[in-house]
């Protein structure tokens, strides 16, 4: 089984701007870049599990969240020799698509990617800046959860 370090994105990897989706718009948050890359030499999976209700909204498109995403991994390796294995994202918001399992704190996110990569939740870390994304990690059964945030 591998293990991973799971991260939201808005407000634990990214400065959270409010609905990004513009690459030109990314801002790391200090010192995050440098975790992801611990994580990566430590032989964690790294893996970002963020809602993005700006795609229900009607803000911007999944193409354009892929495309912020490829800069963001970009950024990562050509600046700090870090990477993301993998991104997931609930584009829900229950009061215009309805009820879903993915939108945190519901562990749904979390739960896919431990299948999609046999993950061992118990050897793996969460990392990210609400309750909502500590209640979701720990309903996937990740004991270690970690508050980061841009102060």
């Amino acid at each position: 089984m591998n293990r991973a370090a799971f991260f939201d994105r808005d407000g634990t990897i990214n400065v959270n701007t409010g609905y990004l989706h513009e690459p030109e718009k990314l801002i790391f948050v200090p010192g995050v870049p440098e975790l992801i890359r611990q994580c990566n030499e430590e032989g964690y999976l790294v893996i970002v599990v963020t809602n993005q209700s700006g795609i229900a909204r009607g803000m911007f498109t999944e193409e354009q969240m892929r495309r912020l995403h490829e800069t963001m991994n970009r950024r990562l390796r050509e600046e700090y020799g870090a990477h993301i294995d993998a991104f997931y994202f609930c584009p829900h918001l229950p009061e215009i698509t309805g009820a879903c399992d993915c939108r945190k704190p519901k562990p749904g996110l979390f739960l896919q990617a431990i299948k999609d990569y046999d993950i061992d939740p118990k050897a793996s870390l969460s990392f990210g800046d609400s309750k909502r994304d500590e209640e979701a990690s720990r309903a996937a059964g990740i004991p270690h959860f970690q508050y980061v945030s841009a102060m």
